[in-house]
């Protein structure tokens, strides 16, 4: 099971969340002959609509929005997955490998699907090629600084 999560990038899950939500979202944008009139992706209404607020000391209301909820959700991720990085084994490399094919899917779908384009998914994109670059660059490092090691117990 350990190994399994060791292959699974965690950024796949917000990733998921977005497309169970985008991709059967249609929305009310404004349509003649085919042509979209407010250039706008129709899920951002339902991105910035409130999710939770919270009263303040200073009187006024802070309100997290939708977008807002699953971009802090994929930072923590993203922590997480630079911490599973660190470690040098066959399933850091498969989840390095995986990753990479998750950024390339994300910036597809971020570049020719209507609901993708939007702030909080290229955020998103932008963290799973944050997450292939911080994880090649973490395990080189790691498995770097172990080959040295190594070096010095052999002679």
């Amino acid at each position: 099971m350990r190994v399994l999560l060791g292959i699974f990038p965690l950024l796949i899950i917000p990733v998921a969340i977005y497309n169970l939500i985008a991709l059967p979202y249609g929305g009310t944008s404004e349509q003649v002959d085919g042509v979209v009139l407010n250039n706008i992706a129709p899920i951002v209404e339902m991105l910035s609509k409130p999710m939770m607020t919270f009263p303040m000391i200073s009187g006024v209301n802070w309100a997290i929005t939708n977008g807002e909820m699953l971009i802090l959700f994929s930072i923590a991720l993203l922590f997480m997955e630079i911490l599973k990085s660190t470690s040098t084994g066959t399933a850091t490399i498969i989840n390095h490998a995986i990753s990479m094919i998750l950024f390339i899917v994300c910036l597809v779908e971020f570049l020719l699907l209507p609901n993708f384009a939007t702030s909080v998914f290229f955020i998103i994109t932008i963290m799973t090629l944050l997450d292939v670059l911080a994880g090649v660059v973490v395990t080189i490092v790691s498995a770097r600084r172990d080959f040295g090691v190594g070096e010095g117990f052999g002679a």
